[in-house]
């Protein structure tokens, strides 16, 4: 039986795992730079525009973020049964 030790595992996880998280973080940097950049417009309203804009596109960006997840199990479960026809359809 093949055992991973705990720093082993953590390796293999962490290797798997670091895309999504940087695809995580990158969501509020787009709301950040949005309102890096308009802060510095002097009408207040066009902040006001951006917290709306930016809490819209996390909404709808984690709302619908159930496809992207169970796409991937799919294609992952097509692909581990070797059900190629079924992964590029």
């Amino acid at each position: 039986m093949n055992s991973l030790s705990t720093g082993d595992w953590y390796r293999r996880v962490l290797s798997l795992s670091w895309p999504v998280i940087l695809a995580n973080l990158t969501v509020p940097m787009v709301g950040i730079a949005d309102t890096a950049v308009v802060g510095r417009l002097p009408d207040s309203r066009y902040m006001g525009g951006v917290a709306v804009g930016a809490a819209s596109f996390s909404a709808f960006y984690w709302i619908f973020g159930f496809l992207r997840m169970v796409t991937t199990g799919l294609v992952a479960q097509s692909y581990g049964a070797k059900q190629i026809d079924e992964v590029v359809a």
